[in-house]
């Protein structure tokens, strides 16, 4: 008794929302227990099993179907009254299962495990009302409903021969799982991703590589700069030989850039083609200058180049 008092499934309710399910399931209770029997016609139960019977039964109603059904003590007695009571929602349960079977398709679901929990929804619902649905028109049903997209798989399907349904929804399931894994794979890691790392990461190789052996050519070309800049500041540089032109141990130009030999500007003395009578002339003058000073040097050199003009023009 302790058993049978236990709420095995849901109560049924007076809204008669859950009769042709609640039928299913007080049978099936019944014939596990032993007692299956003792709602039948013609039955030969003993009292004590339909008391049995009846407790478990009131015990999976609502208290309201209790209180209707109060005064009737024979487990048959109740079972034919509800019956009666529901059996109505054949005729309005059918219609509607129908329907959806009808327009049930198999590209309208994102997911296979939720278009066969549809599939068997429905078709428990029309086994209940007593219309059987054959393997042969689920399998036809799941088929010829594929999105237009998968005609080839579609064939491909059908191909196999499948015998039952179970066995479609199962290559389903699997091909569904192996699609989900390829794209989550792809998602992580996206096609030629790789390649492409490892491209850019050569191209930053080479790119450091080449900005190192600028860096390394601009160093040793910096270092003769350098050497160079500080050459020319110890030694002078490239105006070592302009500045050197007015020091006292240059032998080859005087102060003012004069040529030594002749007293003229514009050239050195190995460079110089004065006449040799107006070379005596300057260096007469220079030897006067240096006997008597330097009162008359400017008119002297004016002199000199006002004869070294003249023998030009002869």
């Amino acid at each position: 008794m302790s058993n049978l008092s236990k709420l095995e499934f849901v109560a049924l309710d007076i809204s008669e929302k859950k009769y042709l399910s609640w039928v299913l399931d007080v049978e099936i209770h019944l014939t596990a227990k032993g007692l299956g029997d003792s709602i039948i016609e013609g039955n030969k139960a003993s009292s004590r099993d339909k008391a049995k019977v009846m407790i478990f039964l009131r015990h999976h109603l609502d208290e309201s179907l209790k209180v209707e059904y109060l005064t009737v003590k024979e487990p048959l007695e109740l079972w034919i009254g509800l019956k009666e009571r529901y059996d109505h929602l054949k005729t309005t349960v059918l219609p509607k299962a129908h329907y959806e079977w009808m327009h049930l398709q198999f590209q309208d679901y994102k997911i296979v495990i939720e278009y066969n929990s549809v599939v068997f929804s429905i078709t428990s619902q029309l086994k209940l009302c007593g219309k059987t649905i054959r393997d042969e028109d689920m399998l036809e049903k799941t088929l010829t409903t594929f999105h237009a997209s998968n005609m080839i798989l579609q064939q491909q399907y059908r191909e196999k021969g499948f015998q039952k349904y179970s066995e479609l929804i199962s290559c389903l399931l699997v091909a569904e799982q192996h699609n989900d894994l390829l794209m989550r794979n792809h998602e992580a890691r996206p096609t030629k991703s790789a390649l492409l790392s490892e491209a850019h990461g050569i191209e930053a190789h080479d790119q450091s590589e080449i900005r190192q052996n600028n860096r390394d050519h601009d160093n040793v070309r910096g270092y003769g700069k350098d050497k160079r800049r500080y050459s020319n500041r110890r030694g002078g540089g490239h105006n070592k030989r302009e500045n050197s032109v007015g020091s006292p141990n240059n032998p080859s130009k005087g102060k003012g850039d004069h040529c030594h030999h002749c007293g003229l500007k514009g050239h050195w003395k190995n460079e110089c083609r004065a006449p040799e009578h107006f070379v005596r002339l300057y260096q007469n003058f220079f030897k006067r200058k240096g006997n008597k000073g330097g009162a008359y040097s400017s008119n002297a050199r004016v002199e000199s180049h006002l004869t070294l003009k003249d023998d030009a023009q002869a």
